[in-house]
């Protein structure tokens, strides 16, 4: 009997220089035996070096794209990155309440590795209020968490449970709390669900290419979940997947600032 292979959306903004954003999601898609379609929410102009424009196209434009997907192919997980402004987020949420995926991965994305703003300060509400209770899973690094909260970024691992466990009251199902904002030797990540918590440390990669580690992520665990048993396992497999894109990006020589991860480390 043949494996059905898994197909997965990611509803994300586009990153021209390849690293981050829809084509790291698609990248991890394909290096994680998953078939990738996409929704476009936003344009940006960007290179390693950092964002230069964005383009928001009317909210009415994703919701066309996100009925042609679903109305069309079985989609089996579905990855939430880059959502630009409140319209689009109200356009995504109302799609993802009709059409009822069965995973749903929500990467908080506000601030790129240059330090431009991706998602508008109005739009903040809206993820909480409207697509934060249709998550399955939401991966929030701890400023994004903050923000989500109203309040100061953890500053240490209890902290980093603190949070997590308050963004599951406002209705996520699980909540994995990334730690690489923390100054340890390690970076640390905390699953919580209901079952429980769970701690997945790592080195911390002494590595200049990092850009799209959230992405490739959050993206990495939508295409395993429709391959594993649990979540957990889920999670822990694309952790893994991502040390490995880390520890081997200097192979790649892509721009002159922060360079992408490799994610077809295992086959180039």
């Amino acid at each position: 009997m043949t494996q059905t292979i898994p197909n997965v959306l990611t509803i994300a903004g586009s990153d021209s220089g390849g690293g981050a954003g829809i084509q790291a999601d698609l990248k991890a898609f394909s290096a994680l035996g998953a078939y990738g379609a996409s929704v476009i929410t936003a344009l940006t102009a960007q290179n390693t070096r950092g964002v230069t424009a964005i383009h928001t196209p009317d909210a009415s434009f994703v919701t066309a794209q996100l009925d042609a997907v679903f109305d069309d192919i079985r989609i089996d997980a579905v990855k939430i990155g880059m959502l630009a402004n409140a319209q689009v987020v109200r356009a995504v949420a109302d799609a993802l309440r009709r059409h009822r995926p069965k995973h749903i991965v929500l990467d908080t994305v506000m601030i790129s590795k240059s330090n431009h703003a991706l998602l508008a300060p109005d739009a903040v509400a809206a993820v909480r209020d409207e697509l934060l209770p249709l998550a399955d899973l939401l991966t929030p690094n701890l400023p994004e968490a903050a923000a989500l909260l109203g309040l100061s970024a953890a500053t240490d691992e209890p902290g980093m449970l603190a949070h997590g466990e308050a963004l599951r009251a406002l209705g996520a199902r699980a909540v994995l709390m990334k730690g690489g904002h923390l100054t340890a030797a390690d970076s640390p990540d905390w699953l919580i669900q209901d079952s429980g918590t769970l701690r997945l440390g790592a080195p911390r990669i002494p590595v200049k290419n990092t850009h799209g580690t959230g992405c490739t992520l959050s993206s990495a665990i939508a295409a395993l979940l429709p391959q594993r048993a649990d979540l957990a396992s889920a999670v822990a497999d694309a952790k893994t997947y991502l040390t490995g894109a880390l520890e081997h990006s200097d192979m790649l020589d892509v721009g002159h600032g922060v360079g992408p991860v490799h994610h077809f480390y295992r086959w180039w």
